[in-house]
This record gives C-alpha cells, sequence and structure tokens, in this order.
C-alpha cells in the first residue's frame, strides 16, 4: 500500500513459481523447450538488486527527511484540517495523474532512465525551493508547486522501479527482494523522521533542503552502473507481436514516432485502456489493485491526519520513555512517524525471513493481503480509541507491522501474476487507484476533522476498511476456481 509514501513475491525457491498468469501458463505450454533455458536474470543477480536498493534507499532518504520536514512546517504553521488537505492534494493527485501515462512509458521505454530522470528533475527543483527559502519568499504557495512537481516525478519513477526489479531478479527470488525492499523503506522511515526532528531545531530549513539534492546524486549514480541482462524471450515476443523494426522499445514494438504528439497520446491512452482490462480481468491482480485503492481510500488518508490527532489530542502532554522524554510538538511528530516505521521495519523483517518459504503460492499470498488490511483496519480503530500516549504509539507499531505484512503480497502478486508487457501498466494502475484513494478519502475525512472530534475520524475509517478485507477474500476464491 501506498502510505505517504506512506507507505509495500514469489518464493525463494528456484523452482518455476506456481503463480503464473493464466496467460503466461498457456503461452509455455505450447513453448519450445528453449524457453525453458537458462534464465539470464540468475547471472550476477545479487550485485545488481544491491545496486538497485541501494540506489533507492539513498534517493528514498533523502526525500522522506525533506517530505518530513515540509509537512511538520506546514502543520506547525497552519494547524488547520484544509492545509493539510491541499498539502495531500498537491502532493499527491499529481502522481495518480502521471501514473496513469508512467504504466505505458515503463513497459515501452528504458526503465533504467525513467528511474533516474525523475530523481535529477526532482533535485533541480528541490535547491529552487532551498533557494527561495534562504531568500525569504518562500510560501504556501511555493511549497505547494513543488510538491506538485515532486509528485509528478514520482507517477514515473515508482511504475518503473517496480516493473524494473523483476528485469533484474529471478523469478524465484522476488518475494524475498520486494520484503527487503520494504525493509529498506521502513527502515528510511525511522532514520529520516529522527534526521528531521533534529534538522528542524538545529538548521533552517533551506539547508535541509539540500539532503535531498545530494542523496538523490548518489542514487542515480549507483543505479546507473546496473547492467540489465538480455531478455530469453525477445525473440519469442517479437515474433508474436509481429515483423521486427529497426527501432523497438523494451517491450520488442515498434517505437512510436515522437514527432506525433497525438498518436504517442493515442497509443497511451490505448495502453491505459489495456492494461485497466488486463488487470481487471485477472481475480487476483483485480483484488491486490482495488484492495489497495481502497484501504487507501479508508485508512490510509485518515492516517494522514495522525499529524493533527497528535497536535490536538496530545498536546501539552509528554511522556518519558526512559531512554527519550518527549516534549516538544516534533518530538510527538518523530516518533508517531517512528512508531509507523518500526512497526513496517518489523512486518518487513518477518515477511523476508519467513514469507518466501510460508507464501509460496499467490493463493497463499492473496490470503496475506486479505489479512493485513484487515489488521490496518483494526489498528486505525485503535488510534481513535487510545486512552493515552504510550498506548496510541504501541498500537501505531502495530499498525505498520499489518500494513507490511500486505504490501510485500500485493507488489509480488503484481509482479508474478503480470505478463512481462503488462507490468508496468499494472503498476501505473495500481500506483493511480491508490494514489487517487488518498486525495478523494481526504476531501471526506479532513473537513470531518474540522468539525467533529478527530477520534471519529479514525474510527470510521478502520470500520469502513474491514470489508475491503472481505472483498479481498472474495476475490481470491474466485481466482482459486478459476484456475481450478
Amino acid at each position: 500500500m501506498s502510505q505517504n509514501n506512506h507507505a509495500a513475491d514469489p518464493t525463494a525457491s528456484s523452482a518455476p513459481d506456481e503463480s503464473m498468469t493464466f496467460q503466461s501458463q498457456t503461452a509455455t505450454a505450447g513453448a519450445p523447450e528453449t524457453a525453458l533455458a537458462h534464465d539470464p536474470r540468475e547471472d550476477g543477480w545479487t550485485r545488481r538488486v544491491a545496486l538497485l536498493l541501494a540506489g533507492q534507499a539513498f534517493s528514498l532518504l533523502g526525500s522522506s527527511i525533506v517530505q518530513y520536514a515540509l509537512w511538520w512546517w506546514i502543520v506547525l504553521e497552519s494547524r488547520t484540517g484544509a492545509s493539510m488537505l491541499f498539502a495531500t492534494l498537491f502532493g499527491v493527485v499529481p502522481q495518480a495523474i502521471v501514473s496513469m501515462f508512467g504504466g505505458p512509458m515503463a513497459d515501452r521505454y528504458n526503465r533504467k532512465i525513467l528511474i533516474m530522470l525523475p530523481d535529477l528533475i526532482i533535485a533541480g527543483v528541490t535547491v529552487f525551493l532551498s533557494v527561495s527559502f534562504a531568500l525569504g519568499w518562500a510560501n504556501l504557495a511555493v511549497i505547494f508547486a513543488v510538491l506538485f512537481i515532486r509528485s509528478a516525478g514520482g507517477g514515473i519513477q515508482m511504475p518503473a522501479v517496480q516493473s524494473f526489479i523483476p528485469d533484474v531478479t529471478p523469478a524465484g527470488r522476488l518475494l524475498r527482494v520486494n520484503s527487503i525492499y520494504g525493509v529498506i523503506n521502513s527502515a528510511n522511515m525511522i532514520v529520516a523522521p529522527a534526521l528531521a526532528a533534529v534538522l528542524i531545531n538545529m538548521v533552517p530549513l533551506w539547508s535541509i533542503l539540500l539532503v535531498d539534492v545530494a542523496t538523490a546524486i548518489i542514487g542515480v549514480g549507483f543505479v546507473a552502473l546496473i547492467r540489465v541482462p538480455a531478455k530469453r524471450s525477445t525473440d519469442a515476443v517479437t515474433a508474436a507481436e509481429g515483423p521486427t523494426q529497426a527501432a523497438t522499445d523494451v517491450a520488442g514494438e515498434p517505437l512510436p514516432d515522437v514527432s506525433l504528439p497525438l498518436a504517442v497520446l493515442k497509443r497511451t491512452l490505448a495502453d491505459i485502456k489495456d492494461g485497466f482490462a488486463y488487470a481487471m480481468g485477472h481475480p487476483y491482480l483485480k483484488g491486490v489493485i482495488l484492495g489497495d485503492a481502497f484501504t487507501c481510500f479508508m485508512s490510509v488518508a485518515p492516517m494522514n491526519l495522525t499529524l493533527l490527532l497528535m497536535t490536538r489530542e496530545y498536546e501539552g502532554i509528554d511522556l518519558n520513555l526512559g531512554f527519550v522524554n518527549l516534549t516538544t510538538a516534533s518530538d510527538k511528530l518523530a516518533a508517531n512517524e517512528l512508531g509507523l516505521s518500526v512497526g513496517m521495519l518489523l512486518g518487513g523483517a518477518l515477511m523476508s525471513a519467513f514469507g518466501s518459504k510460508l507464501l509460496r503460492r499467490a493463493h497463499a499470498q492473496m490470503l496475506m493481503v486479505s489479512f493485513g488490511i484487515a489488521m490496518v483496519g483494526v489498528t486505525v480503530i485503535g488510534l481513535g480509541t487510545a486512552t493515552n500516549l504510550l498506548a496510541y504509539l504501541i498500537i501505531d507499531l502495530l499498525n505498520g507491522v499489518a500494513s507490511a505484512l500486505c504490501v510485500g503480497p500485493m507488489r509480488t502478486i503484481m509482479q508474478s501474476e503480470s505478463d512481462e508487457s503488462m507490468t508496468g501498466r499494472v503498476f501505473g494502475l495500481d500506483t493511480t487507484l491508490s494514489t487517487f484513494g488518498m486525495p478523494l478519502g481526504m476531501l471526506v475525512f479532513a473537513p470531518l476533522a474540522d468539525v467533529i472530534p478527530i477520534a471519529w475520524v479514525f474510527i470510521a475509517g478502520g470500520l469502513l476498511t474491514l470489508p475491503v478485507a472481505g472483498y479481498v477474500l472474495y476475490l481470491t476464491r474466485r481466482g482459486v476456481s478459476a484456475r481450478a
């Protein structure tokens, strides 16, 4: 699930994964024996994955530090649900819209470039925002504009990253790699708020923004070192799609003439339509995509109001944990993010250690997705009913664990159940729907937070999430019946 990013594998076995798409099963049955030849992704895959994950770790760390710093600045300056609503709209809606096009782009063009280029563009606009703060003319309008551009860049980058993982990872290692990716994300979410809390009390905001620039350059450098292995099925794919052309994209299809924007747009819209029909026609893909979207609408949107919940409900209430004393508003905001991140780290570690052994089949992964969504709903209710700050932080941690339990299997289902030529479109659709779920949810919940007790917002969101888990379970059973 997307959580602010925040938030999200077949088994580690070397045997062919049983959770293949219906189309892939048919193609494999009729393919010659050469289709079972040695997978080039097996050679040196650990180095490629290490470079990719290291690059994303640096990139996400810098982006998270800046994201927390900007959100806290907005919260502490305005303290209103309306400002949080606008920050959410400018921070996520562009990503939702651009992801509709980012998915087809990831299927047709160089995924490495689509990962690196947005980082460089985002670094450029972050430098602009840093200068504006240093000169003293930054305001909410400028921040919202930068959030808009950063979000649009994520709409291209996220589908590309998720589609790129199967390009450099053997099929049997996807669940483990996705789980490790989740652990890295969670670790960044632990380190980033702590660093942001320290930096925001020590140095001006303009200098904090430059951290993202430095980490983006490092991340791009790591990704640039990755050598993508050749696809073993290139010839078969090209033959199935038509005559070989002089200029082809990563899917083996002719590249569109970029001098004809209308033709490119028409083809992209056709890709979006095909991707939607493909995903909605597959019960497992439909389950994880719609489950992610509805959960973001019902639970993740209220979770974006945790900053307001902390500042309103626990203002003036100190908490001494022995190793740290939470007294200031920034301390409590950091503890809120830290609790969620530690939970996601623990959940991701559990999935990495045991998931590939216990969740070998797509059916088991879908059951875990359903269970995780149900636990997310329960813990969101708990956040609204917590009687004190310590209980709130414990439930916050459990919410992170629940999120991680379903995010890893969600990503794996989309990677392993999608045909290679459709992976980008599937992830683009998921990013679009889940990202739209947050602002749409905020349109409902944020105004309510200004007229009713904010705890009621969390209780309502959690209760509405529970039927989503039941819907995913229903589609899981449909998928089993279709396979039988």
